[in-house]
């Protein structure tokens, strides 16, 4: 259906800036919101930033003033700024996106994720 294809982790050190990108490509009819998720080890998913296709934002609160999140609806793709990184900021990032895919005969809901991309960052 969706493929979700992510760029951009890495090591960093403590105070350092990472930016993460997402490109979705399929058959794709239009994207109503993208977002990062993040799994710490031994942690469960959480979301970290996502943004709608009217360009509203919702941010967890360990990254607000530090992340931005943006996307460009004509391209289907989302980026990751993220700055004054921190240690607990370590973690594999999920980039998730939700929307309509054309069918043949009409089209249909998809909900896809990324493979995940790791950001390490050290103190």
């Amino acid at each position: 259906q969706v493929q979700l294809v992510e760029s951009g982790g890495g090591l960093v050190q403590a105070g350092g800036s990472l930016r993460l990108s997402c490109a979705a490509s399929g058959r794709i009819v239009s994207i109503k919101a993208m977002g990062w998720y993040r799994q710490a080890p031994g942690k469960q998913r959480e979301l970290v930033a996502a943004i709608t296709s009217d360009g509203s934002t919702n941010y967890a609160d360990s990254v607000k003033g530090r992340f931005t999140i943006s996307r460009d609806n004509a391209k289907n793709t989302v980026s990751l700024q993220m700055n004054s990184l921190k240690p607990e900021d370590t973690g594999v990032y999920y980039c998730n996106a939700d929307g309509y895919v054309s069918g043949r005969y009409y089209n249909s809901e998809f909900d896809s994720w990324g493979q995940g991309t790791q950001v390490t960052v050290s103190s």
